[in-house]
């Protein structure tokens, strides 16, 4: 069996920083890419600084940087001194894709507009990805997930009536930005052994945000409607989240008609079952109050393997810590990467997703960890023609 993987052999200029942008070209280095990650040597990405660990910051390996980055090799450029630039035009000649986040314009009054890097390579896919993307209203604005959680009304709809608007706990937009723009370069890369031609990319955090709310999109557009935050309630009374005996929450998912049938059928109450949804949704009230009841007399754990058992869509509501100590995961196996030994610029193990998908052959994998910055500066300037003299000149002018 061919173990190669998909992108084996093609080379990805990481201009990017924070996570989004990281987090796209990680999926693609774990595919096989050769993704050379652009820092500047004194000011690096910021994530490198950014995480629980405060060690890790001090060192510039913080958690946000070690999440995205295996795989990758680092070199420092300073891509505003003359030196700098040239590395990055041979960088640029020889690759397949650069993926960039700057503020748009900011690539292209360093020199490195789409037009002047299609004069150089006419096959490159160029990504770039922003905040609002590059044209626009917005196009010159900036922001971070949570920014763009509060503009796109994601934060207006999540809470509840008493509490909101509310971010979602984790950076969503951000990896999901990431995750699309993964999809986009294969797309653009796909297309081209077609056409033989390179292209741009323009992706927008907003965008994608505005995309993750695509149902609601669509009722709005229908009905006028905008959604409200409802917590874990949802219209559906089978559909909601319940204490249980010892005080931990089930979140009941009986959605369609025939899994609520289920539900009340498991629950020794068949009679509450209802032929249709809009029955369902008059008696809300009624269900509510009769499953908070009945969920009081189990625990959360004994309901989740009872309604389990019996196709009923349930779940005792878990910390992160409590789901990766899943077994399920472990017996899964593609989700993780561990580094038991620790890695140069980590002292001590640690660990980093890798993706939510598994292939049957060359699938994704971290064959090397998140680099040190600047750690590849040297190998990669001699693949590109530099010889030790010339390493030795750009470093000593600071443009590396």
């Amino acid at each position: 069996m061919d173990s190669s993987r998909p992108f084996d052999g093609v080379r990805v200029v990481d201009a990017t920083h924070v996570l989004a942008g990281p987090f796209a070209a990680y999926q693609l280095a774990l595919l096989g890419a050769d993704v050379v990650k652009v820092e500047h040597p004194e000011e690096p990405d910021q994530s490198r600084g950014t995480g629980a660990d405060l060690a890790l910051n001090r060192l510039g390996m913080g958690t946000y940087a070690l999440t995205q980055n295996a795989n990758k090799r680092s070199v420092t450029l300073d891509l505003k001194r003359e030196g700098g630039k040239e590395v990055m035009r041979r960088l640029l000649a020889g690759a397949d894709v650069l993926v960039e986040n700057y503020r748009p314009g900011a690539f292209e009054a360093l020199g490195f507009g789409p037009e002047a890097v299609a004069a150089l390579n006419p096959r490159l896919i160029y990504c770039s990805i922003s905040a609002f993307g590059q044209n626009g209203p917005r196009r010159g604005q900036t922001a971070y997930d949570h920014v763009v959680q509060a503009t796109s009304g994601v934060m207006a709809a999540t809470g509840t009536p008493e509490a909101n608007p509310i971010k979602f706990g984790a950076p969503v937009i951000d990896y999901a930005t990431g995750t699309m723009g993964a999809f986009a370069l294969a797309a653009a890369l796909f297309q081209r052994e077609r056409t033989g031609h390179g292209q741009r990319i323009d992706l927008a955090m907003l965008d994608v945000a505005m995309m993750m709310q695509a149902s609601h999109l669509t009722a709005l557009m229908r009905t006028g409607k905008g959604p409200k935050p409802h917590g874990n309630t949802h219209p559906y009374a089978t559909n909601c989240a319940y204490g249980t005996k010892d005080g931990s929450l089930v979140m009941l998912g009986a959605s369609n008609l025939r899994q609520q049938r289920r539900l009340w059928t498991a629950l020794g109450r068949p009679e509450v079952a209802k032929a249709d949804n809009e029955a369902r949704l008059a008696a809300h009230e009624a269900e509510a109050a009769l499953l908070r009841e009945i969920m009081r007399t189990r625990t959360a754990d004994a309901w989740e393997e009872y309604l389990q058992a019996r196709h009923v869509p349930a779940a005792r509501v878990r910390s992160t810590a409590e789901a990766m100590a899943d077994p399920h995961l472990a017996e899964r196996g593609h989700l993780l990467h561990r580094f038991p030994d620790g890695a140069p610029g980590v002292e001590g193990a640690f660990g980093v997703p890798v993706a939510a998908f598994g292939l049957a052959h060359g699938g994704p994998r971290v064959d090397a960890p998140p680099p040190r910055l600047g750690a590849d500066t040297d190998a990669v300037l001699a693949e590109l023609g530099y010889a030790p003299g010339d390493i030795a000149a750009l470093r000593a002018s600071g443009a590396v």
